[in-house]
């Protein structure tokens, strides 16, 4: 396909992994980032990356990148396609920046969403938003060596249940032109929730153990997890998610608990490919997996869904860490 002018909203690790690989397919590609960070971040970035469109785990690496900043965006700065892949809790002041400055492109909200969908990403003009979900992840080390993972699929749907529209299709065309295979979920808004409350449970009971790389190789934290995330389920129901058409996302929150964690545990401990998505995130208490517990618990509050382990996984968010993500 022709080249694609794509703006990636900030330099996180869903941004470059994906930026780097739409670059690599040929598109222009730029990463919008606050004033004095382009400097900051300096000339090149490292990766080491585990690159399943490959094959079966195959790694790339070291792979030195030099990505293209910029600190300012206008309307007519010509972009076809924003990628904006932010914590859930930042989507609404990300949201508010690009409102007046996107021009014509398309806005490809990429990640975790836990309010309506349309509310999230408010003031946004809705006939010009695209959704989906990332299948990579990892983080950057104390040296800022990037460790990931690119999975072959990435997750996309209307969020009408409808055929996709032009520009969505246009969405999809780009990153099959990475390498990357499209798959369709017709339910997007219940399979953002529903990914939404699988990760709840992971990062409080990080709470619990420290981090989620001190979760790596122990069944007992992956089953604390999944109880907590299964406490979640009549929360899902309530807002209106059909748990049936859901059955995928929630496969590990529907078997037994002792013996997905089992193995789930065993995969983090000898698997690279599972040790990486979390090898990285060694703090629980940054503001995006404490906003996850904090807005769920919030949630199952509201709904009257009683949730005793994640009561007990917040009590462990000290108050002045609850102050500054609230702020």
């Amino acid at each position: 396909m022709a080249a694609v002018k794509v703006l990636m909203f900030g330099r996180g690790v869903i941004a470059s992994i994906y930026g780097w690989a739409l670059e690599q397919a040929g598109h222009e590609v730029e990463f919008l980032v606050r004033p004095g960070r382009a400097a900051a971040y300096g000339d090149s970035v490292e990766m080491e990356l585990i690159d399943r469109r490959r094959g079966a785990g195959k790694g790339r690496g070291p792979i030195a990148w030099s990505p293209r900043y910029r600190e300012e965006l206008a309307p007519d700065d010509g972009f076809d396609v924003v990628v904006l892949s932010v914590g859930h809790h930042a989507l609404g002041g990300a949201a508010e920046f690009l409102a007046a400055r996107i021009g014509h492109a398309s806005v490809l909200v990429f990640g975790n969403v836990w309010e309506e969908p349309l509310d999230a990403v408010a003031p946004l003009p809705a006939e010009h938003l695209v959704w989906g979900f990332p299948q990579a992840g990892g983080g950057f080390d104390a040296e800022g060596v990037l460790h990931g993972v690119l999975m072959r699929r990435v997750v996309f749907g209307p969020l009408d249940r409808g055929r996709p529209s032009d520009r969505e299709r246009a969405v999809r065309d780009l990153f099959a032109s990475a390498g990357l295979t499209v798959g369709e979920q017709q339910d997007i808004r219940g399979w953002l929730f529903a990914h939404f409350v699988a990760d709840v449970g992971m990062h409080a009971e990080a709470l619990r153990v420290g981090s989620l790389s001190a979760m790596i190789g122990k069944p007992r934290s992956f089953r604390e997890a999944f109880l907590i995330s299964r406490e979640l389920l009549p929360v899902l129901r309530r807002r209106g998610v059909d748990l049936r058409g859901q059955r995928a996302a929630l496969t590990l929150l529907r078997r037994p608990s002792w013996l997905i964690a089992a193995g789930v545990a065993l995969a983090t401990s000898q698997v690279p490919l599972a040790q990486v998505s979390l090898a990285a995130h060694t703090d629980a208490l940054a503001a995006e997996p404490v906003r996850v517990v904090l807005d769920a618990l919030a949630e199952a509050r509201r709904l009257g869904v009683p949730v005793p382990r994640l009561e007990r996984g917040a009590a462990l968010i000290p108050p002045g860490v609850r102050e500054a993500v609230a702020g």
